[in-house]
């Protein structure tokens, strides 16, 4: 059961309807049986997991909770997070680590054969376990207290709009929302509908139609010229996009409804004008977690090393964010990539600012143009490594992009034509919420009139022009 599927509507309304009519005291208890319901329906044997993971969860922070002990807290913080991510760490990299081992073993002349793993990546393992963590070191920072319910801990880590590609939440946000649950008010259904309803318009209008072109040529690069790989690689971050950012609306709109506030998870980045403010905008829940939990405790402890410390700290939390996308290498040096991005800017931050102040290019519109086009291709070019299936495909893409030219295919491109059409529309909603935030508005629109034309305008496009049967979301394999 999907979001894009008839079931989960289904589900969905009588979830909505049912938690509105039963008694408060049991709406935590209802949630949590229609979390863990959504999640059973995926695959029965991951939910034995996640149970396990909260319990551990719970008990760690319980016990951090109650102890005198500095030391001992913090030993129980380690031992806490080992026990948690080590689920994710099997799942993930033993088939990774394996091959390695084995290749150096071979590579000394040892032919030894290892035992090897065919389990699938339990659907938001990584998700769910983040989020696990950054309850414990909160609690454990007191940011947070411990909470006694199991049933509110166990809901916050499974809550079924969030739990399979996140955004990934903070106790301090959730829990008390799922403390005191109150009835859905007309207000939060309209802001949730509207939501759910423009993240179905990303995913199927376009997130899913771009992918029938990017995915052909990804799929097949050795047939196709570098023109036409050129032309993909400038598709997908757009398909990445619409298919997250779908999703996130969905799951945001499905959870106000509930009355349940869940963080935004992406604003415009494709009007960033650098890497860092890129990444303020693009999968803002991931890259707080990363600040908050990695490159804070890194750049603090490497203080001592001044800028060096800064650099060593971003690429270190980048190549982490990297490895927790896949166990390969291509995912590795998209991290280190966007570390060596970042790093960059930092260094010549002082003086790329006395020269924009130099030359008043804060607001020059062909700067900012530039700018947003530099970075839009500084992403572009690291996705390829994201989208390829091995360090050879990446660097055979991006070969055949700089020396083999040709024409686009544009018969391969005519079934998502209309994807281009819808992204588009998402470009110029996005040009207009980030420079006349007030003008031009659509859902918002205090007229009547047009508030419904909208509406019914995005769901004829969602109906004749969505793809329907394209299959799950892109991150659920992360």
């Amino acid at each position: 059961m999907t979001f894009t599927s008839l079931n989960f509507l289904f589900f969905f309304t009588i979830v909505v309807v049912l938690f509105n009519l039963i008694p408060q005291r049991v709406r935590v208890w209802f949630l949590l049986f229609a979390s863990y319901f959504f999640y059973i329906d995926l695959m029965p044997v991951f939910a034995i997991l996640l149970a396990l993971v909260t319990g551990c969860t719970y008990l760690f922070t319980r016990i951090i909770a109650n102890s005198k002990s500095a030391i001992g807290k913090h030993r129980v913080l380690v031992l806490g997070i080992i026990v948690i991510i080590s689920p994710l760490i099997f799942f993930k990299f033993f088939s990774f680590v394996n091959l390695v081992i084995t290749t150096l073993l071979f590579r000394c002349g040892l032919h030894v054969s290892l035992p090897t793993s065919s389990y699938i990546l339990p659907v938001g393992i990584s998700f769910y376990t983040f989020m696990a963590i950054g309850y414990l070191i909160d609690v454990y920072n007191e940011d947070v207290e411990s909470e006694s319910n199991i049933g509110i801990v166990a809901l916050f880590l499974a809550f079924f709009p969030i739990i399979l590609s996140g955004p990934i939440e903070r106790a301090g946000n959730l829990i008390p929302q799922f403390r005191k649950l109150q009835q859905t008010t007309y207000s939060d259904l309209v802001a949730g509908a509207k939501m759910v309803l423009w993240g179905y318009f990303l995913k199927l209008c376009i997130a899913d139609r771009l992918g029938l072109y990017v995915d052909l040529i990804f799929n097949n690069i050795h047939t196709y010229n570098g023109t036409t790989l050129l032309f993909a690689s400038v598709l997908f971050p757009f398909q990445l996009y619409a298919d997250l950012g779908g999703y996130s609306l969905i799951a945001i709109g499905v959870a106000r409804c509930l009355g349940i506030i869940v963080v935004p998870n992406f604003k415009r980045p494709f009007f960033a004008t650098s890497m860092s403010e890129f990444w303020r905008r693009w999968h803002m829940s991931l890259i707080k977690w990363l600040t908050n939990y990695i490159y804070t405790p890194l750049s603090f402890g490497l203080r001592r090393w001044k800028m060096s410390g800064i650099v060593t700290a971003l690429i270190l939390t980048f190549i982490i964010s990297g490895i927790w996308h896949g166990a390969e290498l291509t995912f590795f040096v998209w991290g280190l990539l966007q570390g060596i991005y970042l790093s960059i800017e930092v260094v010549t931050l002082k003086k790329r600012s006395e020269f924009k102040q130099k030359f008043c290019l804060n607001k020059n519109p062909w700067y900012i143009l530039i700018s947003c086009v530099w970075v839009f291709i500084l992403f572009s070019f690291s996705q390829i490594f994201g989208r390829c299936g091995s360090i050879g495909d990446a660097f055979y893409v991006i070969g055949k992009i700089l020396n083999v030219l040709g024409k686009i295919e544009w018969l391969k491109l005519m079934p998502s034509s209309l994807g281009l059409f819808s992204l588009t529309l998402l470009l110029i909603k996005d040009f207009l919420d980030e420079y006349y935030p007030n003008r031009f508005l659509l859902f918002e629109n205090k007229n009547i009139i047009i508030r419904h034309l909208s509406y019914a305008f995005i769901l004829i496009l969602i109906l004749t022009m969505g793809v329907f049967d394209s299959g799950q979301f892109i991150y659920f394999q992360f």
